[in-house]
């Protein structure tokens, strides 16, 4: 077997694995939901707007016959809904995360219907499709600003999942070498704000490691 073939080989399990990792993170969440039966500190939306990114890297994916693309983006797509699922049975608030819901999934079909009848031709078919995920892909990476921004207000780090953290980075970074590698723009670009919002978080636990994180609630208590 050629290096150039080992490589990819390689390349391409890093970033199933390291992905399917970054989207295991969710199944804690999942038993605190089951165990509590309630939806007390989970957040719903990191689950939807990953459900529906998932998606669109699928469409990606199919119409772009990558293999890799298609069994990460499957996977990650049928967790999520196994997430949203458990949400929706134990919130009391039912109405405003269909409405939610609903909402994005609306998106994402009137994107559908836009690739699959205004576009000419698969090949301008996947440029804008690459483009409309690649938008929503950086959007999702640079949304925690705002969270980012809060842990330095109150040196508290305890918002942040230092393995989240390490598993976004490992996953950012694997398809931004998959990208490169496939000279394609649209995978490799996305995820480089996933590296950098990464390292951000790595210097925050540094500076306020959980120790001092915890001396610094006992001071305000």
């Amino acid at each position: 077997m050629e290096t150039g073939s080992v490589a990819d080989s390689l390349l391409s399990g890093a970033c199933v694995f390291f992905t399917l990792g970054m989207f295991s993170t969710g199944l804690s969440d999942l038993r605190h939901m089951q165990m509590t039966r309630s939806v007390d500190s989970v957040q719903f939306l990191p689950f939807l707007t990953t459900d529906v990114n998932n998606l669109g890297w699928l469409s990606y994916g199919v119409l772009k016959g990558d293999g890799t693309l298609i069994i990460v983006n499957t996977v990650g797509a049928v967790l999520q809904t196994l997430y949203i699922a458990a949400y929706l049975r134990y919130c009391p608030q039912k109405r405003m995360v269909l409405l939610q819901t609903a909402t994005l999934l609306g998106v994402l079909f009137l994107g559908y219907g836009y690739f699959g009848v205004l576009m000419p031709n698969d090949e301008a078919r996947l440029q804008q499709l690459g483009l409309f995920c690649s938008v929503f892909t950086i959007s999702m990476y640079l949304s925690p600003l705002a969270d980012l921004a809060k842990v330095i207000q109150t040196k508290s780090t305890h918002r942040l999942s230092f393995s989240l953290t390490i598993a976004t980075l490992l996953s950012s970074a694997s398809w931004s070498l998959y990208g490169f590698r496939l000279s394609d723009p649209y995978i490799t670009v996305p995820n480089l704000p996933g590296i950098l919002t990464s390292f951000i978080r790595l210097w925050l636990f540094w500076k306020y490691p959980p120790e001092q994180d915890k001396n610094y609630r006992l001071l305000h208590t």
